[in-house]
């Protein structure tokens, strides 16, 4: 009698044993990792940086692809739809924290679980270096005696700088052209072949174009000038009263499947964290233009609620027409 009830028990015992086993061993093979915007812009050269450091901790290989589309819609789609093993993360920007607002998409981040907020950038309003303007006062000026001329590059509905258009909207009129490309890298390369007149990007995307002379910064979304570009304006020498919105930023994280085991949560949280504080890494970040955040937890997620409050909400009040949902809708709390 006590028999059967003895071996149903080992063979209990065995099969948990083993199954702690397969998590203490992860990973087992090499993980795939999805960047949601396509090469060559600021998440593509975060993610790739990054990289290195998490396969030297878990002594693995990480095969990149970019997935671009949607405003990054597709790729975050792609690794929600993979099995929640582990071993299908994400690379991601801000965006998807606006699709339920511009009706792109039913889920936000809030769907996935957050290994890490890496860090946030600095964005600049950047125009090719023959440019006649030199400041966003003069470009503003000059839009507003010729509305509908000027070509701005954008990245689709709810990337960066739509965002920005859209606070600029909010204390101020700009009206011009939307040119969408895939991402900031071929925003870049059509700037620089004169096809647009200016975009607003993230300094971590466009700084050594800057910096070299191959474009002109006209304004940092900042309240002070930085190190990073002296002689460039603040936003709010321009625009007073944009100041409310600041300080304001693009992010990028790495996520995974909310039903990821526990475990692989808790390896995956701890290898980022020490990957994302190697000092090569953060020097990277620095000279990128970039700060390091580093966060996890619930550190990690009362930033994304933060950001999309405020994001939303300047969205709204620039023109709410345009979203699909208000933010009063959606649960989004006023800033």
């Amino acid at each position: 009698m006590f028999k059967p009830l003895l071996t149903s028990l080992a063979i209990a015992v065995g099969s948990m044993a083993m199954a702690g086993s397969v998590l203490a061993e992860y990973p087992e093979r090499n993980i795939q990792a999805t960047i949601q915007w396509g090469a060559g812009g600021a998440t593509d050269n975060v993610a790739r940086s990054l990289t290195p450091h998490v396969e030297d901790i878990l002594d693995t290989t990480m095969v990149l692809t970019n997935r671009p589309g949607g405003t990054g819609v597709i790729g975050m789609n792609h690794v929600m739809r993979q099995r929640a093993d582990g071993y299908n993360l994400l690379y991601g920007a801000e965006n998807p924290q606006l699709y339920p607002l511009m009706g792109l998409a039913d889920f936000s981040y809030d769907d996935m679980h957050t290994v890490n907020i890496i860090g946030q950038g600095l964005v600049v309003i950047a125009a090719p270096a023959d440019s006649p303007f030199d400041s966003l006062a003069e470009l503003l000026e000059h839009a507003q005696e010729n509305p509908g001329e000027l070509r701005m590059g954008g990245t689709g509905a709810g990337g960066l700088p739509s965002t920005v258009l859209a606070m600029v909207n909010a204390v101020d009129e700009l009206d011009v052209r939307n040119v969408t490309f895939g991402g900031d890298g071929p925003g870049i390369t059509a700037m620089l072949g004169g096809h647009i007149d200016f975009m607003p990007l993230s300094l971590a995307a466009v700084g050594e174009q800057i910096r070299s002379g191959k474009m002109k910064g006209l304004a940092v979304l900042t309240k002070e000038e930085i190190d990073a570009l002296p002689g460039v304006p603040p936003i709010t020498e321009a625009l007073p009263d944009i100041e409310s919105f600041l300080p304001w930023g693009p992010f990028w994280g790495v996520f995974v499947n909310q039903d990821t085991p526990d475990d692989i949560k808790a390896t995956l949280e701890e290898t980022y964290e020490q990957a994302v504080a190697n000092e090569e890494f953060g020097d990277f970040m620095q000279n990128f233009g970039a700060e390091v955040l580093n966060l996890n937890g619930e550190e990690a997620e009362q930033y994304l609620d933060n950001w999309q409050s405020v994001t939303a909400w300047a969205m709204y009040e620039a023109d709410a027409e345009t979203l699909e949902a208000t933010p009063e809708e959606l649960g989004i709390p006023r800033p």
